[in-house]
C-alpha cells in the first residue's frame, strides 16, 4: 500500500512538472508557428530570441531589482522590439529571396545573439532564483509554487493570445496573411506590416516562456539549441503553421519527457522528441493538425 501510494505521488509529481514545462513549450512553439504562417520561413534564430528574453529578465530582476513579474514583462517589451528590428533588417530585405537565404540569414542572427549575450554576461552557467517560494501539496505530492505560476501564466497568455488573433484587427490580419497572403493583400492588407508584428509577437512569447523557465533552469548563451530542436519537433508533430497543434504538441511532448525520463532514463527523455516525431511522422507525414495555406 505504502508503495502505490509512493508511485501514485511520483506520478502525479511529475506530471505537474511536465504541464509547467509543457506551458513553457507552448509559448514558444507558437511564437514559431506564428511566424512560419505568415512569413512562411522556419526563423531558426527563434531559440536565440528565447536566451536573450531570458538574460534581460535575468538582468532586470537581479541587478536592477524590479519585481518578478515586471521584469519578464520588461523583457517581453523589448524582444517585442528586438523582433521587430529582425524582421526588417534580416527577413525583410530577403523578401524575395530563396528561402535558403533566409535560414542562412537567420543563422547568422542566431550566433551574433549568442555573442551578444556572451559578451555582456559572460560564457559561465548563471540562476536566477525565484521571488515565488513555497509548495502547494495535491494528494500528497508536494508541487513547487514556480511550477504552479507557470502553469497558470502559461494557460493566461495562451488565452489572451487566442482573443487576440480571434476578436481584435490585428490578430484577424494575421489569419488572413496566413490563409491566403495574396488575397489579403488585394483587400487591403499590409503583408510587411503584419510580418513584423508577427516577428515581434513570437519573441513577445518566447521571452514570456523564457522568464518562467529562468528559475527552473540555469542560463547560458547557449540555452537555446535544445529548445530549438524541441520546438521545431513540436511544431513539425502538430502540423505546420496549426495553433491547435503547437498546444497539444507542445504539452504532450513535455509530459512524454518528463515522464519518461522518470521511469527510464534521463537520456532517453532527452531523445524522446524526435522519437515520437518519427512514430507520428512515419503515421500522419503531415503532423497531427495539418493546416492547409495559400502561397
Amino acid at each position: 500500500m505504502q508503495r502505490t501510494r509512493t508511485d501514485t505521488t511520483l506520478f502525479i509529481q511529475q506530471l505537474f512538472n511536465g504541464l509547467a514545462l509543457g506551458g513553457v513549450y507552448c509559448l514558444a512553439a507558437i511564437g514559431l508557428t506564428l511566424v512560419f504562417g505568415v512569413l512562411r520561413i522556419p526563423n531558426l534564430a527563434h531559440g536565440a530570441l528565447y536566451m536573450l528574453g531570458a538574460y534581460i529578465t535575468y538582468f532586470f530582476l537581479t541587478t536592477v531589482g524590479v519585481p518578478y513579474i515586471a521584469a519578464i514583462g520588461i523583457a517581453a517589451i523589448m524582444l517585442f522590439i528586438v523582433g521587430v528590428g529582425l524582421e526588417r533588417l534580416v527577413f525583410h530585405p530577403l523578401r524575395n529571396s530563396p528561402h535558403t537565404h533566409h535560414m542562412i540569414a537567420a543563422v547568422g542572427a542566431m550566433f551574433f545573439f549568442q555573442a551578444l549575450a556572451q559578451a555582456i554576461w559572460g560564457a559561465d552557467f548563471r540562476r536566477m532564483d525565484t521571488p515565488i517560494t513555497g509548495e502547494l501539496r495535491i494528494l500528497g505530492a508536494e508541487i513547487s509554487a514556480q511550477r504552479i505560476v507557470n502553469i497558470v501564466t502559461a494557460v493566461i497568455v495562451l488565452a489572451l493570445l487566442a482573443m487576440f488573433i480571434k476578436q481584435s484587427i490585428h490578430g484577424q490580419t494575421i489569419e488572413a496573411i496566413e490563409q491566403d497572403r495574396i488575397g489579403a493583400s488585394l483587400v487591403g492588407i499590409n503583408p510587411s506590416m503584419v510580418s513584423m508584428l508577427t516577428l515581434g509577437l513570437s519573441a513577445l512569447l518566447a521571452t514570456i516562456a523564457a522568464g518562467l523557465v529562468a528559475p527552473i533552469n540555469l542560463l547560458s548563451p547557449t540555452m537555446s539549441d535544445a529548445l530549438n530542436l524541441k520546438v521545431f519537433a513540436i511544431i513539425i508533430l502538430g502540423g505546420l503553421g496549426s495553433l491547435p497543434g503547437a498546444i497539444v504538441g507542445g504539452f504532450a511532448l513535455a509530459i512524454a519527457e518528463t515522464m519518461t525520463a522518470t521511469y527510464i532514463s534521463s537520456a532517453v527523455g532527452e531523445a524522446v522528441a524526435f522519437i515520437v516525431l518519427v512514430a507520428v511522422l512515419a503515421i500522419k507525414p503531415n503532423g497531427l493538425f495539418t493546416k492547409a495555406v495559400q502561397r
